[in-house]
This record gives structure tokens, sequence and C-alpha cells, in this order.
């Protein structure tokens, strides 16, 4: 049976210290022309208790920006900004995972590169969700995602080589791997879907390879960047998020893609799964179905790599009693990490949890609900 603290070597390559994972949380605190900072740094290095830490998802290009303040890895000064993350981050003994993503037709024109649309598997516009950006008076807030244009042929396949060069600046900014965003109805998402996916050319054409190339393309090229071992994919079978259409083919398409990825040398699979109500974006109204321990099984028998399970998790209990099971390698928890930068000592010791206050998880008001969290030690001491 395996700890919950229990150091692994993930892809036979990068050792971790125990099997939490900070789960990638966007907070939209980058300095202008969104540039990683300082703050930042303090941020994530303050979090490494954790065996492996995910970073927010950060723009491929500036055509994939679907949320305003996240950051990019496609300029000079941004894959610096980064540098001052990862240092601090391995100064304090933390391992470090860029999470890399286009969104898509996730997106606005107000965020895109000369106010054009945003760019779509096909021009189906997500009706129901909404992206992060300034609406017609300047003010920043949360507005209806743009309708798509859709990409031709030869654009998704230059994207391909966008990644690329994204995946080789973080490489020389200090991270230890990457992670590619495939879930949440975001651009890879978009093109796994069998309903949304109406494409008639390589990168659709109704079966699940074409379906599946441009994220096997993309994996490819993340593993001839950075190594076998370096390379994890987080997916979410079978959510609804930004207005996803229900798939009935999600299954095999999750299967397929699990083989595919072991092929690929991949390090790990992130799942998104629900676990608790009220503890992620993909809750019950948003799925007909989750992964059960037979499918789960089935993905396991599938991948060779370690899985991460995420989804709700609150507490060492509810975490151990998934690794319990046998069938995955690690917990990826979110939210908890935003109060709590102590967060695996705290699990490991049974401290108390602080909670967050939710009007700071976007904000630019500095180190407000972002740095200011004390450690239990820190806390515990000062409260005498």
């Amino acid at each position: 049976m395996v700890d919950l603290f229990e150091s692994q070597v993930l892809g036979g390559i990068v050792p971790l210290k125990n099997r939490i994972v900070m789960a990638p949380m966007t907070r939209t605190r980058t300095s202008d022309r969104d540039v990683p900072n300082e703050l930042m740094g303090i941020y994530y290095g303050q979090r490494t208790s954790a065996g492996l830490i995910v970073t927010e998802a950060t723009d491929v290009a500036p055509s994939s920006k679907g949320y305003a303040q996240t950051p990019g890895i496609y300029t000079e000064a941004q894959r610096q900004g980064w540098r001052l993350v990862t240092d601090e981050v391995h100064r304090n003994g933390g391992t470090i995972f860029l999470q890399i993503w286009h969104v898509g037709r996730m997106a606005h024109p107000s965020l895109m590169p000369n106010g054009e649309a945003p760019w779509g598997v096909t021009g189906e516009r997500a009706e129901h969700s909404d992206v992060f950006a300034h609406d017609a008076d300047g003010k920043l807030g949360f507005i209806r995602a743009g309708a798509p244009r859709r990409l031709s042929t030869d654009e998704v396949s230059a994207l391909v080589d966008t990644f690329s060069h994204a995946f080789a600046n973080a490489r020389q900014a200090g991270f230890d791997g990457v992670e590619i965003h495939g879930a949440n109805g975001y651009l890879f998402d978009q093109f796994m879907n069998s309903v949304l996916n109406t494409r008639t050319d390589r990168y659709g054409r109704g079966s699940v390879e074409d379906r599946t190339r441009f994220l096997m393309e993309v994996v490819e090229a993340a593993v001839r960047e950075l190594g076998p071992g370096r390379v994890g994919v987080r997916l979410s079978p079978f959510g609804k998020y930004n207005s996803m259409p229900a798939d009935p083919l999600a299954e095999e398409t999750l299967l397929y893609v699990c083989e595919q990825l072991g092929r690929r040398g991949v390090a790990y699979l992130h799942l998104i799964y629900q676990l608790m109500p009220a503890g992620n974006m993909e809750s019950s109204e948003f799925n007909e179905r989750h992964i059960d321990h037979v499918l789960l099984a089935r993905v396991r028998a599938a991948f060779p790599g370690a899985i991460v399970w995420c989804g709700g998790f609150t507490s060492r209990d509810s975490a151990q009693a998934a690794l319990d099971t046998g069938l995955v390698d690690m917990i990826a928890l979110g939210r908890p990490y935003i109060a709590n930068p102590d967060l695996a000592e705290r699990l490991k010791h049974g401290w108390p949890l602080a909670e967050a206050d939710p009007s700071t998880f976007y904000t630019r008001r500095g180190d407000v609900g972002y740095t200011d969290f004390p450690t239990y030690s820190v806390e515990h001491t000062e409260g005498r």
C-alpha cells in the first residue's frame, strides 16, 4: 500500500518527495505583457512542500489567451520571468512543471491579437460560457466567449511548431517538465470531442485517430524537447465545462489516448474526477457520468505511467483512500493550496486548514490573498 507521503521517481527521471500535487490554478498576478514576476516566484516558492507543483495555465501564443492577466511562455521577457519562479522553487527544494494551453474558442476578441475572432476547431460558439476579459467599458470581469473562426489545416499544423517553441522556452526557463492542458473544454479537448469536431480534414473526419492527432503531435514535440519522463497530460473525460457537448465516444477516446500517450513516453496522466460535489468545477451539473473504478482500472491497464487524480480532495483521509485503491499514484489538490502554503505539512501532521476569501482568487491587489498566508507553525506561534 502506497502512503501519501512516500517518495517516488516520476517517469524514472524526476524525484518527488511525496504523492501530493499542487494542481494548476489561474491567479491573474502577472506584470504587464503577461510576464511572470517576483511575486509569483514567492507564491510558488512558498508551496514547495508539494511533491510536484503544476503552474497555472500558461499561454502558448497571443492567440491562446482566454483570460486576462494570465502568463505566457512565448517571449524572452516571459521566459526570464518564469526563471524567477523556477529558481525560487528549486532554492526551496521543490519540483515544478509548467502547464501549457491554448484555449481555442474559449476567448474573446478583446483578448486576441488585433481584436480578431477566437480560434476554433469549428465556427461553433461556446454559447453558455464566460471568459475573464474587458467589457465594453474596459472593466475586467466575466463576459461571454466570442464567436470563433475555424482553423485551417495548415494553421493547426503550424500550432504544433508554436507549442514546440514554448516547450523549448520552458526548458530554458528551468522547469522540470511540462503538463499539456487537454481538459476543461479548451483547444485539445475541443478537437477530441466527437460531437464538436465536425472537421473533414486529417484533424477530424470522425475517427479517434484524427480527432486526437493534434494532441499526439504536440505530445511528440514535448517529448522531443524535454525527453521522456518530463511530460504530463491533463484530461477531463465526460466533462461538459465550457459548453462541451456530451460525447458518446468519450470512453473510447479516453482509452485510445491513454494507450497512445504511454507509447510516446508520457510520464503521467492527470485526470479530473469529481469525488465530492463542491470540490471542483467539474461538479455533477456539468457531468453525465464520472470515471468509476471499473473504467479507472481500464485506464490503469492502458497507460503505463503514473496517474494523478484531481477533484474534491480536502483531507489526508480522502487522499489516502484514493491511493489505497491502487488505481492512482498521486493526488492533486487545488483550492486548499491557496490559503495553506504548507498544505502537505498540515495534512501530514493533522493541523487545521485555513480558508481563502474567493474574492481574492482573481485580483490585482498584490500579495493580498496570494502570498500573505502564514504557515501553520508561524501562525500557531504568533497566536500564543
